[in-house]
């Protein structure tokens, strides 16, 4: 696959993971609601901190079974069932509540723990993440980095970039664009999960016949 590909697949991962309602976007909010934007940004940097270690557990088992087919062809199935969950969220979503606000001290460690204990990271890196990763490493390093590059930056900065235009625009995320912004990435989401399938339909049907 091409580095643009990889570029693409990380901006679109990126953005989607950064804009979508969850535990550490609610925290981005209400931190930045409460105690001003720098306490948002700090949240929106979790993802740097809490990721690494999962990240290098799922690349690290996966890719020493590389070689088997039937297992690439499992974790791209699972890939593609979960980003299809993704894109259908995306496409139900209501504008959301943003009376909810956090009651305990804001800081890193908070965002840190919020998004340790979120399962959503947990679930994509081992369904979605590293498949990619294995892929492109394959390919090339200047690839893996690229996407890991591309995806990062776009997470965070999409959380950083709500931060600061919550500061001023309270009532930005319920507006019909950030809803229609979010559709939009549902549609993307599944038709790149449509590629999963077609992956894993390759790599179990090289399983079954060898």
């Amino acid at each position: 696959m091409s580095l643009e590909y990889f570029l693409a697949t990380g901006i679109l991962l990126g953005i989607t993971a950064g804009i979508a309602p969850g535990p550490l976007l609610m925290l981005v909010i209400s931190e930045t609601m409460k105690h001003g934007r720098r306490e948002g940004v700090k949240v929106a940097l979790a993802p740097l901190i809490t990721d690494s270690p999962i990240i290098l557990a799922a690349f690290l088992l996966v890719s020493t079974l590389s070689e088997v087919d039937l297992l690439l062809g499992t974790l791209a199935l699972a890939g593609a069932g979960y980003l299809f969950y993704l894109g259908i969220q995306n496409l139900r979503i209501q504008p959301l509540d943003l009376s909810e606000k956090a009651t305990r001290p804001s800081s890193l460690l908070k965002g840190v723990t919020a998004n340790f204990l979120n399962p959503n990271p947990y679930i994509f890196w081992a369904s979605v993440g590293t498949p990619i990763m294995l892929r492109a490493f394959q390919s090339d390093l200047l690839h893996l980095s690229l996407f890991l590059l591309s995806f990062y930056f776009f997470i965070v900065a999409s959380k950083v970039v709500i931060a600061f235009l919550v500061q001023n625009m309270k009532q930005l995320l319920a507006t019909r664009g950030y809803i229609h912004t979010l559709r939009t990435l549902g549609i993307a989401l599944i038709l790149l999960g449509f590629m999963f399938a077609r992956d894993a339909f390759h790599h179990i049907s090289q399983a079954l016949a060898g």
